[in-house]
C-alpha cells in the first residue's frame, strides 16, 4: 500500500533507483550524438574517457518515473540485464550511473541496425534465412526462461545486430517488461505490444508459454511481412487474438514450406499447456536441420510489406514521443487531484466504496457489477485496494495518444513550415532529429498518402494514428483492454473492448 505522502504535489524527484551513490556519468564518458528515443528514455552514443571505446547511453529521465512502481521497473530492468549479461545474443551491460535528473545505463553498442531493416536492405530473403534469425530469438527466450526471466515483450524493434558485417550477431536490448518468476507462478498484469501479445495476457494468467507465442508472432511476419493478427484498432487486433485464426491461405502461404507452417501453427498454439516449449522450437525440423527450410527467395510482396510494416511502425513512434513529451505536470497534476477527490479519507488509496461514490460525483451511472469490473482491472497487485501507482497507469498510460489536440500537435510538430502537408524534407529532417536512421521515407510516405499527392495532411495522419499497428510497447498496458477506469472519469476518448472480448467472462 501506499502512504498518502506518496501523492505529494511536489515535482522534484526526490527517490533513488540505484540503492548506493554513483559518480557522475560524464566524470567517465563524453556523451554524444542522439541514437534513438523510446518512450521512456533517450539513447546517446558515449565514449569512455580512458579506453576511446564507444558505448550506447541510455537515459531515463526521473520525471517520467510517476510512482514508486516505475522506479522499481528501472530497477529490475538494470538488475534483469546484469543477470542476463553473459547470454551471447543479449546486449551487454557495462555500468549505470544515477544524478538527480536521470538513471544512465552504459551498454554494449549496437551499430547494425534492427531486424526488420537489415532484412529490408540485403534485398534476398528467404526461408532459411529466417529459420537462423528465429534461432537466435528462440535462443534468447530459452536462456531467459532458464534463469527464471519471463521476457513479455518479445518484438523485432528489440532486436538489433551488433555490426554491419555479414556475420554480425542479433541481439535482444530491452527487458523493460521483463520479470522474475518461479516454475508454476501465474501472472495477471496485462503488458506487453498489442500485435505480440498472447492470448492468456489478455485472459490476465499467463506464465512463460507467452514469449514463444511473441516468437510465433514474429516468425510469421518474418515470412509474410504482415502480423497474423491484424485489425484497424487496438481493440480490434486483441479480438482477433482471441479468435486465435491463422491465415495460411493468402500469399505467400501457398509456397511457403509446410515444415514451416507447422511450427507456427505449434508455437501460436492457444492453449498455454501445449503450446511447445522455446527448447521444442529449436528442436523443430525447420530450425534444426538445414535442409528443411527452402533457401529459394520469398516473394518480393513480402520484402515490401516488411519495408512498409517498419516504416509505419517508425513514424508512429515519432509521433508518440511527440505527444508523450507534451504531457505537462498540470495535466498529471490534473490526476492527482482526481485521486484525492476520490480518496476520502487521505489513505493514500482507493476503496471499491470510495470508487463508486467518485463514479456517482463525476456523473457516471455505471452498475455495482461494472464497478467491480473497473477495480478488478485497475486493481493490478490484487490488494483490493487502488493505489496511486495503479491509478495512473489506468487513467494516463495510453489514455492521451489519440485525442484530437494531441494529434494536431504532433502533427504540427513534423509540418514544419505551417504548410498543412508532412513533406518527404520534414519528414528526412523528424527522422533526422529522432535518430532514426534507415527508413524509406517514400515508401512511407506512400503507404500513408491515401490519395496518392505525395505528401500527408492532417486526415491521412489521424488515420494513421488511430490504426492499431503501432506496437506502443508501453511500460503498461495495464487497465486498457477492459471498458477502464479511465474512460469512466471521463479522462479518455479512447475505445474499449467492453464485455464482447472481456478476458474474466471468457470460458
Amino acid at each position: 500500500m501506499k502512504k498518502a505522502s506518496e501523492v505529494s504535489s511536489s515535482s522534484k524527484p526526490t527517490k533513488q533507483v540505484l540503492p548506493h551513490q554513483t559518480p557522475r556519468l560524464t566524470d567517465h564518458y563524453l556523451v554524444g550524438q542522439k541514437l534513438g528515443q523510446g518512450q521512456f528514455g533517450t539513447t546517446y552514443l558515449c565514449t569512455d574517457k580512458s579506453s576511446g571505446e564507444d558505448y550506447a547511453c541510455k537515459s531515463i529521465p526521473k520525471r517520467k518515473l510517476f510512482c514508486q512502481e516505475d522506479y522499481e521497473d528501472v530497477w529490475r530492468e538494470i538488475q534483469m540485464m546484469h543477470h542476463l549479461s553473459e547470454h551471447a545474443h543479449v546486449v551487454r551491460i557495462r555500468a549505470t550511473y544515477e544524478d538527480n535528473l536521470c538513471v544512465h545505463l552504459v551498454m554494449e553498442l549496437c551499430k547494425g541496425g534492427e531486424l526488420f531493416d537489415r532484412i529490408v536492405q540485403k534485398g534476398h530473403y528467404s526461408e532459411k534465412k529466417a529459420a537462423e534469425l528465429m534461432k537466435t530469438i528462440v535462443k534468447v527466450v530459452e536462456g531467459c526462461h532458464a534463469l527464471g526471466v519471463m521476457h513479455r515483450d518479445l518484438k523485432p524493434e528489440n532486436f538489433l545486430f551488433d555490426s554491419p558485417d555479414e556475420d554480425a550477431k542479433l541481439k535482444a536490448i530491452d527487458f523493460g517488461l521483463s520479470v522474475f518468476y518461479k516454475p508454476g507462478q501465474y501472472l495477471s498484469d496485462v503488458v506487453g505490444s498489442p500485435y505480440y501479445v498472447a492470448p492468456e495476457v489478455l485472459y490476465k494468467y499467463y506464465g512463460p508459454e507467452i514469449d514463444v507465442w511473441s516468437a510465433g508472432v514474429i516468425l510469421y511476419i518474418l515470412l509474410s511481412g504482415v502480423p497474423p493478427f491484424w485489425a484497424e484498432t487496438e481493440s480490434g487486433i486483441f479480438r482477433k487474438i482471441l479468435k486465435g485464426k491463422i491465415d495460411f491461405e493468402s500469399d505467400p502461404w501457398p509456397q511457403i514450406s509446410e515444415s514451416a507452417k507447422d511450427l507456427i501453427r505449434k508455437m501460436l498454439e492457444r492453449s498455454p499447456r501445449e503450446r511447445i516449449t522455446a527448447h521444442e522450437v529449436l528442436c523443430h525440423p525447420w530450425i534444426l536441420d538445414d535442409r528443411v527450410a527452402p533457401d529459394k527467395p520469398l516473394d518480393s510482396a513480402v520484402l515490401t510489406r516488411l519495408k512498409q510494416f517498419s516504416a509505419m511502425n517508425k513514424l508512429k513512434k515519432m509521433a508518440l514521443r511527440v505527444i508523450a513529451e507534451s504531457l505537462s505536470e498540470e495535466e498529471i497534476g490534473g490526476l492527482k487531484q482526481l485521486f484525492r477527490m476520490i480518496d476520502t479519507d487521505n489513505s493514500g488509496t482507493i476503496t471499491f466504496e470510495e470508487l463508486k461514490q467518485g463514479l456517482r460525483r463525476v456523473g457516471s451511472n455505471l452498475m455495482e457489477s461494472e464497478i467491480h469490473h473497473l477495480m478488478n482491472a485497475a486493481d493490478i497487485d490484487k490488494s483490493g485496494t487502488i493505489d496511486y501507482g495503479e491509478f495512473l497507469a489506468a487513467t494516463l498510460h495510453m489514455n492521451k495518444m489519440e485525442r484530437e489536440e494531441n494529434l494536431v500537435r504532433a502533427f504540427t510538430y513534423f509540418d514544419m513550415d505551417g504548410s498543412g502537408y508532412i513533406t518527404f524534407d520534414e519528414l528526412q529532417q523528424a527522422c533526422k532529429d529522432f535518430g532514426v536512421d534507415e527508413v524509406k521515407l517514400d515508401e512511407m510516405i506512400s503507404e500513408i498518402d491515401t490519395d496518392h499527392d505525395g505528401r500527408i495532411d492532417y486526415s491521412e495522419f489521424a488515420t494513421m494514428m488511430r490504426k492499431g499497428d503501432g506496437g506502443v510497447g508501453s511500460r503498461s498496458m495495464r487497465g486498457n483492454l477492459n471498458c477502464n477506469l479511465a474512460q469512466a472519469l471521463g479522462t479518455t476518448h479512447s475505445t474499449c473492448l467492453h464485455g464482447a472480448v472481456d478476458p474474466l467472462k471468457q470460458t
